[in-house]
């Protein structure tokens, strides 16, 4: 195979459509944007859900219920296949280790470990849920599981004592 003899699929190449080459062309005079009017300006088009002033159907329904979406649980999955070639045999990973090394990175509120990879070191590992596989994986290794500290909101709201 030799560079000039490369070319593009059939098919996956399209021709530029040509406008306002002339009236017998198909695409003359208005090129294809019918008469005048906002759309046919360059720079035109409306917002979505726009419905040329009249009250829009998201603001002319009720709200109703409750939505739970902004309460929930962020959660950050990592993969054992990663710290195994990250860290030392003997250490202990965290929620606070893995920022410092930039595998996890912005807001979040818990993290579970999956069993994605090989794993040949043993780990002390403190995440909020670990898949069974790699539980498996962690302790074949000669590694353990802990419970993390947690950070409940009672415990840092708690006012010193006076």
């Amino acid at each position: 195979m030799e560079l000039h003899n490369l070319s593009p699929n059939p098919g996956s190449k399209h021709r530029v459509k040509r406008l306002g080459a002339g009236e017998s062309s198909g695409l003359g005079k208005t090129s294809g944007k019918g008469h005048k009017g906002q759309k046919a300006r360059s720079g035109s088009g409306t917002r979505v859900g726009f419905e040329g002033g009249q009250m829009p159907l998201h603001r002319r329904l009720p709200k109703r219920g409750f939505n739970n979406f902004d309460f929930r649980d962020k959660w950050i999955v990592v993969n054992v296949g990663d710290l195994d070639g990250r860290f030392e045999s003997g250490a202990t990973i965290d929620e606070a280790v893995l920022r410092e090394i930039g595998l996890v990175d912005g807001p979040c509120d818990k993290i579970k470990l999956l069993g994605d990879g090989e794993v040949e070191k043993s780990f002390t590992v403190a995440f909020h849920k670990v898949s069974k596989t790699a539980k498996e994986k962690i302790e074949k290794a000669g590694g353990k599981l802990i419970e993390p500290a947690s950070k409940s909101k009672a415990s840092s709201e708690e006012a010193p004592e006076a």
